[in-house]
């Protein structure tokens, strides 16, 4: 859901947290905001709406953020002066991705119909290892109940389809 505009903060953001010698702290605020906002849909709602102000706005994220980096919140106030809080949830999105990039972490999104055991987990995690040859992955799991068993696995532009629901619907097509 990043956008261009999302992507520009995120490398300023990025940008300050390293002359800062911050970077692991705000990453952390980042993938904290990330999931705040993905695991709410009041918050999404609030962030969207026109009707509410935007000091509203601001003052409602400070006070949910309030554990936070100063560099977190500065971002919180200049989107909010440049009328741009909805973008908040992108830019965490895209800084989360520019920061795994530049310390070169792999992230392997893997899809399953339940949520993963730590037995599967290590297993996928060896895989994804062997495929991309970097030691340094971190998993992501999505549950998705429509594949109804098996997993997808995508690293970077490189996916794996194992799902029951694709092995279903390529013997569908095979028997038209």
């Amino acid at each position: 859901m990043s956008n261009r505009a999302a992507i520009r903060y995120a490398k300023a953001v990025l940008d300050q947290a390293n002359e800062a010698n911050i970077s692991e702290v705000v990453f952390g605020d980042m993938k904290s905001v990330e999931a705040t906002i993905a695991g709410s849909k009041e918050l999404r709602n609030v962030l969207q709406s026109p009707i509410i102000k935007g000091e509203d706005k601001k003052q409602a994220l400070i006070k949910i953020f309030e554990g936070n980096s100063d560099v977190t919140k500065g971002l919180i106030e200049i989107l909010t002066a440049n009328k741009r809080i909805n973008l908040l949830g992108g830019v965490a999105s895209s800084f989360v991705s520019l920061y795994n990039e530049g310390k070169g972490v792999k992230v392997a999104h893997v899809t399953t119909a339940v949520s993963l055991s730590e037995d599967l987990e290590t297993q996928v995690l060896a895989k994804v290892k062997e495929m991309t040859g970097s030691d340094n992955v971190t998993l992501v799991n999505k549950i998705d109940e429509t594949i109804l068993g098996g997993f997808i696995l995508r690293v970077g532009d490189l996916q794996y389809n194992a799902s029951i629901a694709n092995q279903l619907s390529n013997l569908r097509r095979a028997f038209k």
